[in-house]
């Protein structure tokens, strides 16, 4: 592939993030904003002209949007950068936020409503129903709200800019869409049979996440590479459903017709089945028939499988891997653009005449910023409060008090660690006595005696509840139990005071495995002096089920279950399992994205669902009848064969609601027994209901499955590669470079001087002139 500069058009023009570009018509309508580095200047001085709250104003913001990610492309007047920052305050985030989380949830209790304590079909009582009006006026607010908030940001970004902007035009059609159906609803008196405006929702949750659409982008650049896998499947598939009808055709003998007859009747039932062999859902079932006659048979299935299972369908992981990575490292790469471009343009225009600058004769443009001018700055911005100190004292570190173009984005890369707390020092003990216990409850083997102990205690449990398995309550001793509990709890006990001696309180603290251990302890101790209280322990008459308020055996189980989770202080202390959780904790932090895209998917395809499938299942009229497995039903769709929907009782699973519709998708996403609501569902309406039920696995199953696993992989992969040279305890500090954009730091290009500038003079309101 040839090599393009990292500053193009496509980044502004085309990223479909809010405020990438501005209109060129507007270039003129703000004198204070067309005023930048015009003059050259020959002196330091340091008086404030003016106009010197602009240059503030716009530095703020430029690094605002430097550290969000945001694009700086917007209007840079002094109302329109107020307007700008009021827009990107939290509140105004958090309310947008909730706006679309109220117009999302409302399909929860809108009709078909889910206000019932259980789906399933046989006793499901008649919900309640919203009163028209209620869920329609909710619903106006909402879309008012959302017309405010595409009004801001078409003022914000310009005409011409809004007119490129897809996801804007996309988000006034969809305002536009649900405003006329939210009419059209209303003019019937809410009886209408369809929402339109139901399935389109989803749109406000993803244009209000630049991640989302990133994401998205990403996606959708990797659906060539998988449509290619995903036609190899469909041949492998296609292949072998032929070789099947050839083989287990229709014979003479009626015994050796099972396999016919279940699985290779036709062509849809033949494609059906092994497609859910693809996914091992069916298997050995599909195959036990034909295996029955001749064991040359399984061959078939063993060749399908090995192909279809385990080399396609893991070959479609990778190329997802593979490909996904690429261009989420593209997205990436226009993060880390956006960032370096808004932390310059903050160092262009607090280089203005006035301002505290120096001036290169030679080359005509100033060249440095006045540390006090920075200090002002970064006193405006909206930043946590760990970042801005570590940026404002490497700031005061120059000793000439001013700040070139290189060292200026040189001190923001303090945005791109998390805050590692420094533990407080030791306190300082004359008693030898005191020294002595700091020293020895100071070192790594104290921590490896202490999991060793819980390990131990973990074990006495075990045994206990292995001996009083086959016990019921009454039966139980918890004598011996208590005994061994007290004399845990009460080494639990001293390691934590000992810990305090040693650490001093506030040591004590700044570790997160101490304040885990120390809260179980103290709640263990609780606990155990209210069951001495209580039950005078250890007195091994006690009843064990008293008339109190909480039996012996409940207390004590709940003290048991403290003791096993407080064995999970162990993970930090091995490396492997450090690693591990902490790459699952980061998860959290980077699948935002993904998870938001996948609640999209399920809540369009539940949508779909109830438009297709409400009520399509329906209890047989004598539920006595369909309750007898020896009972055959010849008419209608019911079914009481082994592993059939209503022999295993999967009524609950239905699109009658959305609540119960996203329960039966997440089921199916699963693949586990997948075909019995695919055969359901095919025999309560008609063949072609396994088109839905066929895109949601490839959508969920084969497509979101794999990219949360490259996520995972990745995530691991970076972790494990940087924990090889590492101690147990160096492991955490690997923490703060866990976000995606610091995972592929190494592999992004970082954009040259030369490149940033060019983009700054193509901004359509800020004017730099040298």
């Amino acid at each position: 592939m040839e090599e393009e500069p990292l500053l193009t058009g496509s980044i502004n023009r085309s990223s479909g993030d809010y405020g990438s570009q501005d209109s060129d018509q507007h270039q003129h309508e703000d004198s204070s904003s067309s005023r930048r580095l015009s003059y050259l200047v020959t002196d330091d001085s340091e008086e404030l002209d003016p106009d010197s709250d602009i240059y503030i104003q716009q530095a703020v913001v430029f690094i605002e949007d430097a550290i969000q990610y945001r694009s700086i492309n917007h209007r840079v007047d002094a109302g329109s950068l107020q307007l700008y920052r009021w827009y990107y305050s939290r509140i105004c985030q958090w309310g947008l936020g909730f706006t679309i989380a109220v117009v999302l949830a409302l399909a929860v209790i809108e009709r078909p409503s889910s206000l019932t304590y259980t789906s399933d079909i046989r006793f499901k009582p008649t919900p309640w129903e919203p009163p028209c009006g209620l869920t329609e006026g909710i619903e106006i607010v909402c879309l008012c709200i959302f017309i405010l908030d595409v009004t801001v940001k078409s003022y914000l970004i310009g005409w011409e800019e809004f007119r490129l902007n897809k996801w804007l035009i996309g988000y006034v059609v969809v305002i536009a869409a649900s405003g006329i159906d939210w009419m059209l609803s209303v003019s019937m008196v809410c009886n209408e049979s369809l929402r339109v405006r139901r399935l389109i929702r989803p749109f406000f949750l993803l244009q209000n996440s630049s991640l989302m659409k990133k994401t998205l982008k990403c996606i959708k650049r990797t659906l060539p590479e998988i449509a290619s896998v995903v036609l190899l499947l469909a041949l492998h598939l296609c292949i072998f459903t032929m070789i099947g009808m050839l083989i287990f055709a229709k014979s003479d003998d009626p015994k050796k017709n099972g396999e016919w007859e279940t699985y290779f009747k036709n062509l849809p039932k033949a494609l059906s089945s092994l497609l859910v062999l693809l996914t091992t859902a069916n298997n050995p079932d599909v195959m036990i028939p034909a295996y029955s006659l001749n064991r040359g048979y399984s061959i078939f299935f063993i060749l399908f499988s090995v192909f279809g299972t385990y080399l396609l369908m893991n070959l479609m992981t990778a190329i997802i891997y593979n490909q996904f990575r690429g261009y989420l490292l593209m997205s990436v790469q226009t993060s880390i653009i956006r960032r370096r471009l808004g932390i310059r343009a903050a160092f262009e225009v607090l280089c203005c005449p006035g301002r505290g600058h120096t001036s290169t004769q030679s080359e005509g443009h100033v060249e440095r910023v006045a540390v006090n001018m920075f200090l002002r700055v970064m006193s405006r911005v909206h930043m946590k409060s760990y970042c801005r100190q570590a940026i404002i004292k490497a700031a005061q570190q120059f000793p000439d008090g001013f700040i070139n173009g290189e060292a200026f984005q040189r001190i923001f890369n303090e945005l791109d660690k998390d805050f590692m707390k420094e533990h407080p020092p030791k306190p300082v003990y004359s008693s030898s006595v005191l020294q002595n216990i700091q020293y020895i409850y100071s070192r790594f083997y104290i921590t490896v005696l202490g999991n060793v102990v819980a390990l131990v205690n973990v074990i006495c449990i075990c045994t206990v509840l292995v001996l009083n398995s086959e016990k019921s309550t009454s039966e139980r001793s918890d004598f011996y139990v208590e005994i061994i509990n007290c004399v845990f709890i009460l080494y639990y006990l001293i390691e934590m005071l000992l810990k305090i001696v040693a650490f001093g309180w506030r040591g004590y603290l700044s570790y997160r495995n101490n304040i885990f251990d120390g809260f179980l302890t103290l709640l263990l101790l609780a606990l155990q002096i209210a069951i001495l209280i209580t039950y005078k322990i250890p007195f091994e008459e006690v009843d064990p089920v008293p008339h109190r308020v909480m039996a012996l055996w409940e207390m004590v189980r709940l003290v048991n279950m403290l003791i096993v989770f407080r064995f999970l202080r162990i993970i930090p202390e091995i490396k492997l399992m450090a690693v591990v959780a902490s790459t699952l904790v980061d998860l959290v932090k980077n699948l935002r994205a993904f998870a938001g895209i996948l609640l999209v998917v399920y809540y369009v395809f539940a949508v779909l669902g109830i438009w297709l499938f409400q009520g399509a299942i329906t209890p047989p009229p004598d539920m006595s009848l369909i309750s007898n497995a020896s009972t055959e039903n010849n008419t209608g769709p019911y079914s009481m064969d082994c592993g059939t929907f209503e022999q295993l009782e999967y009524w609950p699973n239905n699109f009658d609601d959305f609540a119960s519709s996203l329960v039966l998708l997440y089921n199916i996403m699963v693949v586990n027994n997948w075909h019995v609501f695919t055969d359901a569902y095919t025999r309560y309406t008609t063949e072609w209901s396994l088109v839905y039920f066929v895109a949601w696995w490839m959508t969920s199953s084969v497509m979101w499955v794999n990219l949360f696993v490259a996520l995972i992989l990745e995530n691991f992969t970076y972790k494990w590669d940087r924990s090889n040279t590492m101690s147990v305890e160096d492991v955490e500090r690997i923490a703060y470079q866990s976000t995606v954009q610091l995972m592929f730091r190494e592999h992004v290009q970082e954009p040259t001087e030369e490149e940033l500038i060019a983009q700054l003079h193509q901004h359509p309101h800020l004017h730099l002139s040298w």
